[in-house]
């Protein structure tokens, strides 16, 4: 595929990932408007959110098999179309139930955008210029959340909640008219028959698993819930994996877990984008709970996390191409985990610069290590298997989500007992500093993993300015 093909295409499916992102996200900001709007309590606006990531749970594991049957191009474009019809019928929603039966249609466009999108990219793109195309796709999951509170905010401020919605329709249109030029229609003709058993079982566990963790982000935990829920779909789950590993050709093909690189950056990574995804939610949350900031100048501020996302963008095939994936994931993980640990000593009174400052090398080093991470997950993945390779990452990734707000959740809610007792004092920020601690050790995990990886890892895809041969042992699959 030529230069400025693969470009599109990554450019069409990054604008896609971002509508689908900022939409998991934003409705939180408008929660009190939509309530008000609907009538009825701003916490009952959180099942619409649950609707949303119980649907992407449950369809993404079969988003490969639909796009191997009836083709990338037609599944990506119904996708497309689905999810912006949905957001029409979201706006005019007149009650909850309505808007809540909109958001599952939404959810069933967005499993199928997200994946299928990328697996366009993937087998479309050379490995040589998939650092680039990579890049493209990984901005929309670094900048929706940051960007979600603000526009949230201004959205439900200066026009209406229903604006958050209206706004797919022209991306959406737009995106529909350029997919169905662009896109090819790939298909694997022998694909076999759906693995029904597998999709049930799979399905349901991840549903149960999404739903247990989304729990403990709430106001009010339920722990029989969370633990009869959590633990009914981690049952369910054992039994799915048992199941797909019996058969030829599963449903999700977790065999793909024997390529080094892959394996490496699916588990070990999950501890890095954990930590990631819990940022959103505890930097806008200590900016208004315990800074005392309005809903607007913390929206503001964060946005400096966005400029170190976008800043370091230019520079990131150069780094990777200079100093291999295994260096700069190692190097940017213990840096994501200093910024982390840095946003734990944040005050009120501290120089607004320098909080921003803070935020922004937060954005750089995660936006780079998102960009290698998601890179090297398909390095030494064979053309024969990208499509089990990119469903299970899509699957992995989306539950990764759930964890990392649940976890940040509860590192929040250790801090109020435990932030006194170690000396970090009674104030409203206390125990927002040890959730920040505490999740800084998250990247450091994951460091086991990239510390594993052989030092040319991924050499392949970066080019000639990287000579180091690759080494087969290890980093190709199995069964190769």
């Amino acid at each position: 595929m030529s230069d400025r093909s693969w470009r599109g295409l990554a450019l069409l499916v990054a604008g896609a990932f971002f509508m689908e992102n900022l939409d998991g996200t934003i409705i939180a900001t408008a929660a009190p408007s939509m309530a008000a709007s609907l009538g009825v309590r701003s916490v009952d606006i959180n099942i619409t959110m649950t609707a949303y990531l119980l649907t992407l749970a449950v369809f993404i594991p079969v988003s490969g098999w639909i796009a191997d049957r009836f083709g990338a191009r037609s599944v990506f474009g119904a996708a497309i179309a689905l999810f912006t019809v949905a957001s029409a019928l979201c706006a005019i929603s007149t009650s909850l139930p309505e808007l809540t039966a909109m958001r599952v249609v939404q959810g069933i466009g967005g499993a199928m955008m997200v994946p299928v999108g990328r697996l366009v990219v993937l087998r479309s793109t050379a490995k040589s210029d998939l650092i680039n195309a990579i890049a493209y796709l990984t901005w929309p999951a670094l900048v929706a959340p940051i960007l979600a509170p603000v526009l949230g905010g201004v959205f439900t401020t200066y026009a209406s909640w229903r604006w958050i919605f209206v706004v797919n329709l022209p991306l959406g249109a737009v995106g529909l008219a350029i997919a169905l030029r662009i896109v090819p229609n790939v298909r694997d003709a022998g694909r076999p028959r759906l693995d029904w058993l597998g999709f049930v079982l799979s399905g349901g566990g991840l549903a149960l698993l999404v739903y247990g963790l989304e729990r403990v982000s709430g106001a009010q935990i339920d722990w029989a819930i969370v633990g009869l829920t959590v633990g009914i779909g981690g049952v369910l789950l054992g039994i799915a994996v048992a199941h797909l590993l019996r058969r030829d050709r599963p449903l999700l093909d977790l065999r793909t877990m024997r390529v080094q690189t892959f394996r490496v950056t699916n588990l070990s990574g999950s501890f890095f984008r954990m930590a990631i995804t819990a940022v959103p939610f505890l930097l806008p949350l200590m900016f208004q709970d315990a800074f005392g900031w309005g809903s607007l100048k913390s929206g503001l501020v964060v946005i400096a996390v966005f400029f170190g996302n976008i800043g370091i963008k230019p520079f990131t095939t150069r780094i990777l191409r200079r100093w291999g994936f295994r260096t700069v994931l190692i190097t940017m993980g213990i840096s994501a985990s200093v910024s982390l640990a840095l946003c734990g000593v944040l005050v009120a009174g501290t120089p607004l610069v320098l909080t921003a400052l803070v935020l922004f090398a937060s954005g750089v080093f995660r936006s780079m290590s998102f960009t290698a991470y998601n890179t090297i997950t398909f390095a030494d993945i064979e053309p024969a298997q990208m499509t089990g390779a990119n469903t299970l990452a899509s699957t992995i990734q989306q539950l990764t989500m759930g964890l990392g707000v649940a976890v940040g959740a509860l590192a929040l809610r250790l801090g109020g007992p435990l932030a006194a007792p170690i000396g970090l004092g009674h104030s409203p920020v206390a125990p927002y500093h040890l959730a920040f601690l505490l999740i800084a050790i998250l990247p450091l995990l994951a460091l086991f993993g990239s510390l594993r990886l052989p030092r040319d890892a991924g050499a392949h895809l970066s080019g000639p300015a990287r000579t180091a041969s690759r080494r087969r042992s290890g980093t190709a699959p199995a069964d190769a």
